[in-house]
């Protein structure tokens, strides 16, 4: 059979080989038989959009997903592999799940240069502003190694959609002018600017945000190959911040720590008479070690006049910082339970059996610890001091601490859950489980089924309230 010479246009070139190719294996013609060929000039501007995927074309094929970026890359037979591909794949159905084969072997390795190729250009690409008679336009000179600029243009379109924007590279560059995205010829890299007005506060920014604690040259070089710097602005700073990235961290380690930022949480309605008494005032507390480690006590919160008291465990995490029960996650789960049960939480006074939160430091993290037994006792005073200033007809225990806090001796929740148990002071008894304990489920089923538990314990509130 003689030789089949297909020439292919330099910008587009996927997009076209993809007719060729089906018109060919409509012919069955041969993958020897086939020449490949790229022309060596284009229009000055062309309009082109990113090829479409070969799920799109009359080429369905398993190889699809694979062909897209070998049509990118920057060997010139490509185009023969990728046909040789589709010609074989006819014959034997299973190539694509052969990576033993030597061209799927190859073009799976090709596949991976164009996508590494793509990313580096999205991430290591920086625009220069360019003051033009029809406005400002941003312009970025990149040097990829293979023939991306047509597949990640869509990238940077979606990204910079309101803005005027060129990408210059020594092949292909791409243009949007706010309605078209065209694509020409190659430029120079004198065509781009060298800087703008932005590139000080840029690099200033990328300084203050650089960890000199985490310093890994080695990762970084590989992350961020040298080839790429001289088109970054921030790259001009690194080599002054490695040279004193050890001295800084030292620094950071003989400064004192520094203090979360908090809210102040607001005196307890019911705990506060007197400020200058510890044995009065719950923010002056030092009945136990918690509040050493603790960022503030967190009183109770609710009108005095509630007829329904919430006690859960003690404070969280969020609850620490902001100075409010109930505000973290499990305090979310809480207020909707309760507006399933047509209750409104302010209308309730919410507290905790113990007032501090009690955590073991994990790293960056502080992870919830259960309050001791001693720590309960000794927060007890508090609550009871709450529960006869405000006599409710209702307490609802949230978990097994706080009902140990309500009756000053251990039970197990399950063993009175669903029953309305009288107490000393003429109030009501409701337990059940504390909301974190929703949260820490994983199946799905007893999940489900353990919410409509909780509904049913909270229910009581709607009576009470």
């Amino acid at each position: 059979m003689s030789a089949i010479a297909v020439t292919l246009p330099d910008v587009g070139a996927a997009r076209v080989w993809r007719a060729h190719a089906a018109a060919l294996l409509a012919k069955d013609a041969p993958p020897e038989s086939v020449v490949w060929t790229i022309e060596s000039e284009t229009d000055l501007f062309t309009t082109s959009h990113i090829p479409p995927s070969l799920a799109g074309d009359a080429l369905e094929t398993s190889l699809r997903d694979l062909l897209d970026p070998v049509l990118l890359h920057a060997d010139p037979a490509r185009f023969a592999l990728a046909y040789r591909l589709l010609w074989r794949a006819r014959r034997e159905p299973d190539l694509a799940r052969m990576p033993a084969d030597a061209d799927v072997h190859r073009a799976e390795r090709m596949a991976r240069d164009v996508g590494h190729d793509i990313h580096k250009m999205k991430a290591f690409l920086r625009f220069r502003a360019v003051v033009e008679e029809a406005g400002e336009r941003y312009v970025a000179w990149f040097e990829p190694e293979h023939d991306i600029v047509e597949a990640a243009a869509p990238f940077f379109l979606r990204r910079f959609a309101s803005m005027r924007w060129s990408i210059l590279t020594p092949r292909r560059s791409a243009h949007w002018d706010g309605e078209a995205l065209s694509f020409s010829a190659g430029a120079r890299r004198e065509d781009a600017p060298d800087g703008d007005r932005l590139e000080t506060a840029w690099s200033a920014y990328y300084a203050a945000t650089f960890n000199p604690a985490r310093v890994a040259p080695r990762a970084m070089l590989r992350g961020m190959p040298q080839k790429y710097w001289r088109n970054m602005p921030e790259t001009r700073v690194i080599p002054h911040l490695l040279r004193t990235s050890a001295a800084r961290a030292q620094s950071m380690i003989d400064r004192a720590p520094t203090i979360a930022k908090r809210a102040c949480a607001p005196p307890s309605p019911l705990l506060s008479e007197n400020a200058a008494d510890p044995n009065t005032d719950l923010r002056a507390c030092a009945r136990c070690q918690l509040g050493r480690s603790a960022t503030q006590v967190v009183p109770g919160e609710g009108p005095r006049d509630a007829s329904v008291m919430v006690v859960g465990e003690q404070p969280g995490d969020q609850e620490d910082l902001v100075g409010k029960p109930f505000v973290g996650p499990a305090g979310r789960l809480l207020d909707e339970a309760l507006r399933r049960c047509d209750v409104e939480r302010d209308s309730l006074y919410v507290t905790n059996a113990v007032k501090h939160f009690k955590f073991e430091p994990r790293g960056k993290h502080r992870l919830h610890k259960t309050p001791s037994s001693a720590e309960i006792d000794a927060c007890r005073w508090w609550l009871d001091r709450e529960r006869a200033a405000l006599r409710p007809k209702l307490i609802v225990a949230l978990g097994a601490t706080a009902l140990r806090a309500i009756l000053g001796r251990a039970q197990a929740v399950n063993e009175i859950r669903g029953r309305m148990i009288p107490l000393a002071d003429g109030a009501q008894l409701v337990a059940t489980v504390h909301p974190a304990y929703l949260l820490q489920l994983t199946d799905k089923e007893e999940k489900r089924r353990e919410w409509r538990r909780f509904l049913d314990d909270l229910a009581a509130i709607r009576e009470a309230a």
